[in-house]
């Protein structure tokens, strides 16, 4: 891994230095230049050229291009030096002015000296810009032929001439292969020499048919197999790569198939080519069944890379394999015998096919019955997939979900769009959408099985750890996975190599705005530089504050200060060096920056001006880390500042984000500022009667017997008040550490109540006497409350009277007194609210 990472970094090293190493290249011949340049605008011009003429000319063009792109660079020393002596003499002097008779003449040798040297430089520059054009008008020419082709409209195969074609042409295609067939075995001389032939023929189809039957079957359950030995966080890689097998293992015996019938010799022109194809259909067909089995497996080894319900899950499984099987075929029958478009060959490709041309009407047919088929097949595909947001709960469907269940709707969309362009008769164009869309499905089914790949790896090698498979390296490597990927994606819609290069051509060359030139290996030259530049400055600080600054007298506010400010400044160098080495002007920058200045002084006053108070925090050092402050109406200990806040620590362990500019712009106690003392003042009281001068002699006794306790100045103990309850005492003592006050105070009050409990003094409590100023008519209402409740248990107890005869209400109860009362009234009032 570290010798991974070093030639990783000595390349970008290379990379950022190449400018400055640079030699000059070698010498461009102009006029050969100007001779082919000339040629291919006049074949351009024509539009006469045949694809093999444009392919071969694009090529000398890039050529061409790469040699001026390193003739931009030429005699880069030496203008460098030349510019600096330049600027070494001075401004020129203004319009109208003069200067120094040497002065001037060497001023003017110098920048003879610099056109001179700046001359091939233009040259390339001009040249470069010409090859360019000549490239991109290729392209357009390739392009526009190429959506001539697409656009070509055969027969419809829906009509009946067109089915009739192709089942003639089907019965010569298999008329031919027959006889072919016959006639090379009969050409093999007999039995006796074909009998040195079949054995190993045999022997060859005897092994694929074991590996394509009973081997297929073996390793299709061998990965279930093997992860049940493994352990439970390598389970998941163990299945996968030993699932690789059900392709290679198969396509084995495809070979060995392809070699036994070869051997046999009665394979000619019309049966080889087919022969031939065999091992691209086998890719096909075996890919296709391992993709369904991980994707949408029977019985999941480690865990579902989908969740979806079962039934889905099987027509997704068969839909895949089906569609596996047709696109075998598909290549099978275009490799060998159906003529399509250039999308899937290159014009200078020698490509073995059966002598014989399928007529228009043929070929329309048969690419159109595959084309239904797979369209059907897709179609329901999609139909699952589509819906894969909605087999999950909303708060878990992952992006996984969301892709596939975009890429199925867009399958029924390509499904039906290419089904109605071939009935139409647009068979090229029906093909360039419905065969690489599959093959797209296929490439986004592989990536999140690889992205799973990952996971479980980086699962493996944390033994399982909590949060690995989630954590940021897996999900930073699939997405590299998937960049990496474009170029792949690329090729499937039609991409050659030479686009491709063009491609990466354009992403070197950049885009330009502003007068700023930005290009993939600007970027990287920045990110790699700047990140060096961040991790020697965290390094240097680092080692500041655990090996140097604790050896000299600086405190820890001081060295937080020094290692803070360090870092501040390091990260600054480390933005202009990788800006620098990024090749942007920052002289380009400076009309952006004046623009946005106004901006940043009204949108961002808050933050630069606590930035700013940061600052003065560290240079002025008000406060250091490991303070005791009050700031804001709280108190605590002061544990880190930041360049834009402070994160202070209160006592109760809650951690407060106090803004930079509130510490420097309001009060702040600081109570360990100078030092740690701190004054603790101790109130204690004693009941009257005590001796006062025992009590001063006790509280002093305990007091000193504290360590914290300061010695200069002294503890003193006074004898402040006479209270209303109590005559006070106060214990005033300096600490050594103040953040020690609290429990100074309760180790005081502990010895306190033990030594007046052992002198005999007493700790006064609040007293108050009372003082009744009527005691008879408090009796008196006491026994009349008495003889009511005597009555009321009497009334309980007495037997329960009939309706007839009710009882007389007990005046004496004023209870039963005020119901009958209300009782009479509400009968006299006849309307009162007794009617409610």
């Amino acid at each position: 891994m570290r010798q991974f990472l070093l030639s990783v970094i000595l390349t970008a090293l290379i990379a950022i230095a190449s400018p400055v190493l640079a030699q000059n290249p070698a010498e461009i011949n102009y006029d050969q230049w100007d001779q082919q340049a000339a040629e291919a605008e006049q074949l351009l011009d024509g539009d006469s050229a045949s694809q093999d003429q444009l392919t071969k000319i694009r090529a000398e063009m890039i050529d061409w291009r790469d040699r001026f792109q390193q003739g931009q660079n030429a005699n880069a020393p030496r203008i460098e030096t030349v510019k600096e002596q330049i600027a070494a003499l001075g401004p020129a002097p203004a319009e109208g002015a003069s200067e120094d008779e040497e002065i001037a003449a060497r001023r003017k040798t110098l920048n003879d000296q610099l056109s001179t040297l700046q001359a091939p430089r233009l040259s390339a520059v001009e040249a470069f810009s010409r090859a360019d054009s000549i490239i991109k008008e290729i392209d357009n020419q390739i392009a526009d032929r190429m959506a001539t082709e697409l656009a070509q409209l055969s027969p419809s195969p829906l009509l009946p001439s067109s089915w009739t074609e192709g089942v003639s042409e089907a019965v010569k295609l298999a008329s031919g292969v027959t006889s072919e067939t016959v006639d090379l075995s009969s050409e093999a001389g007999g039995w006796d020499q074909m009998r040195d032939k079949l054995p190993p023929a045999f022997g060859y189809l005897a092994l694929a048919l074991v590996l394509l039957t009973y081997g297929r079957r073996w390793i299709e359950t061998l990965p279930s197999r093997l992860s049940a030995r493994a352990s439970e966080h390598s389970r998941a890689v163990v299945a996968f790569l030993v699932s690789l097998g059900q392709i290679v293992l198969p396509m084995l015996g495809v070979f060995l198939a392809i070699r036994g019938l070869d051997a046999t010799g009665w394979f000619g022109n019309w049966s080889r080519p087919f022969l031939l194809a065999l091992p691209g259909a086998g890719v096909i067909f075996f890919g296709a069944r391992w993709l369904a089995r991980q994707m949408y497996p029977r019985l999941a080894v480690a865990y579902d890379t989908l969740n979806m319900p079962e039934r889905k899950r099987a027509i997704a499984r068969n839909c895949t394999n089906l569609l596996g099987l047709v696109f075998a075929l598909h290549h099978i029958l275009s490799s060998a015998l159906l003529p399509q478009s250039g999308i899937y060959e290159s014009g200078d490709a020698q490509v073995d096919r059966v002598p014989m041309t399928f007529a228009p009407g043929a070929t329309s047919v048969w690419h159109f019955v595959m084309i239904v088929i797979a369209a059907v097949l897709l179609f329901r595909l999609g139909n699952v997939l589509r819906k894969m947001p909605s087999y999950n709960p909303p708060d878990s469907v992952r992006m996984r979900d969301r892709v596939l269940g975009v890429a199925g709707a867009g399958s029924r969309l390509i499904a039906v769009l290419s089904v109605g362009l071939g009935a139409y008769g647009l068979i090229n164009l029906a093909n360039a959408l419905i065969w690489p869309w599959i093959f797209t499905m296929a490439l986004i089914s592989f990536l999140i099985l690889m992205q799973d790949l990952i996971a479980d790896i980086f699962d493996m090698l944390s033994q399982g750890q909590e949060g690995a498979r989630e954590g940021l390296a897996p999900l930073m490597v699939g997405a590299g996975l998937v960049l990496l990927s474009l170029p792949v994606f690329a090729v499937i819609w039609g991409a050659t190599g030479t686009d491709l290069a063009e491609y990466w051509n354009r992403i070197q060359q950049g885009v330009t705005f502003g007068g700023i030139n930005l290009s993939l290996f600007g970027l990287l030259k920045f990110i790699v530089v700047f990140a060096l530049g961040y991790v020697i400055t965290r390094g240097v600080q680092r080692a500041l504050r655990t090996a140097v600054l604790p050896k000299t007298r600086l405190d820890a506010g001081g060295q937080n200060a020094l290692v803070s400010g360090l870092g501040y400044v390091g990260i600054f160098l480390a933005a202009v060096l990788a800006v620098t080495s990024a090749g942007i002007d920052l002289s380009s920058l400076a009309i952006v920056a004046g623009a946005l200045s106004v901006g940043i002084g009204f949108g961002l006053q808050n933050i630069v001006s606590n930035f700013v108070s940061g600052i003065i925090l560290l240079i002025e050092r008000p406060i250091s880390v490991g303070d005791w402050v009050d700031a804001g109406g709280q108190q605590g200990i002061v544990k880190r500042i930041s360049v834009r806040s402070t994160s202070v620590e209160t006592f109760d362990r809650t951690e407060v984000i106090v803004p930079n500019s509130d510490l420097v712009s309001q009060p702040v106690t600081n109570w360990t500022r100078s030092n740690r003392n701190g004054r603790v003042i101790i109130p204690v009281g004693v009941a009257y009667g005590s001796d006062t001068r025992r009590v001063e002699q006790i509280l002093r006794e305990i007091i000193e017997d504290q360590p914290t306790v300061m010695i200069d100045p002294p503890p003193a103990v006074l004898f402040r008040a006479l209270g209303a309850d109590s005559m006070d005492f106060e214990i005033r003592a300096i600490l050594a550490d103040a953040s020690g006050g609290i429990g100074v105070t309760s180790d005081v009050l502990h010895a306190v109540v033990r030594r007046f409990g052992e002198e005999g003094i007493e700790i006064p409590f609040v007293q108050r006497d009372i003082w009744l100023r009527n005691p008879e008519a408090l009796a008196h209402a006491g026994a009349e409350a008495a003889m009511a409740v005597d009555e009321e248990e009497k009334k309980i107890a007495a037997p329960v009277q009939t309706p007839s005869a009710p009882a007389t209400p007990n005046r004496a109860d004023p209870r039963l007194t005020f119901d009958a009362d209300m009782d009479a009234g509400d009968g006299d009032g006849g309307d009162g609210d007794g009617g409610r």
